[in-house]
């Protein structure tokens, strides 16, 4: 159970920080003519960035560089299929490869047997 609550908090995690950045990027750059969306949308992604620094202390594991560290790879997945969703971003196969790659790497980091 342990490792499905982590990897639940670390997809919650990524949501906010994730959509956070890209409420943000949309208050200042969005639009389609680069025109940004204004202060409400800066303001909310302010607000979910900073809940996504409360969810990240949530994790069972004590190690603030483990989780961090194993969290960057859940980040780039989640980018990946956070443009694919809100932008129409369309990934080439190196995306994907380079998504699961960094997957395995938090995997091996985060839940891998350790002697304690």
């Amino acid at each position: 159970m342990t490792v499905a609550r982590s990897a639940a908090l670390f997809v919650l995690a990524a949501l906010f920080e994730i959509g956070g950045a890209w409420l943000v990027w949309q208050g200042v750059r969005g639009g389609a003519h680069g025109q940004g969306r204004g202060l409400l949308w800066t303001g909310a992604g302010v607000v979910a960035l900073g809940a996504y620094g409360f969810v990240a202390t949530l994790q069972p594991d004590a190690e603030f560089g483990r989780i961090l560290a194993a969290y960057g790879g859940v980040f780039v997945a989640g980018s990946i299929a956070w443009g694919m969703v809100a932008d129409g971003y369309r990934p080439d196969r190196w995306d994907i490869v380079g998504a699961l790659v960094c997957l395995a790497g938090m995997a091996v980091i985060m839940y891998a047997p350790r002697a304690r």
